[in-house]
């Protein structure tokens, strides 16, 4: 049986990522018949190094709670949090090594990645 709070921040976090995903492929599209290819391109690979390891980071952080597993709770949260910093580190090296990437859209797309749970509450009402 699943805990209500780990469905509760379950549902959150796939609503984070659902739209940290639309909000990728839109800009992704709109680059692409605004500035080209090159462009939507670098895009779309700093959604990807953003969006893997935050799915990674939901499936692992949201795996206990209540009370009586606060440890795992806590042991939970913490591992999910390196595997995800682990994790965005190789996506960065992978992206910048084997793909020809342009830095502006690239580093602004992880921006606003980076900025987007704090701009969740605007998005998704409870």
């Amino acid at each position: 049986m699943e805990n209500k709070l780990t469905s509760v921040g379950r549902k959150l976090a796939w609503q984070q990522n659902i739209l940290a995903i639309s909000i990728i492929l839109f800009c992704t599209i709109v680059s692409y018949f605004i500035w080209g290819l090159d462009y939507a391109r670098s895009i779309l690979a700093a959604g990807i190094v953003t969006v893997i390891p935050n799915i990674v980071f939901a499936l692992k952080a949201f795996k206990y709670a209540g009370a009586k597993s606060s440890k795992l709770v806590v042991e939970s949260f913490f591992s999910g949090v390196k595997l995800k910093m682990v994790l965005t580190a190789l996506l960065f090296v992978l992206a910048f090594k084997l793909l020809v990437l342009l830095p502006i859209p690239f580093f602004s797309m992880f921006c606003l990645m980076m900025v987007l749970p704090l701009l969740m509450p605007f998005f998704i009402k409870q």
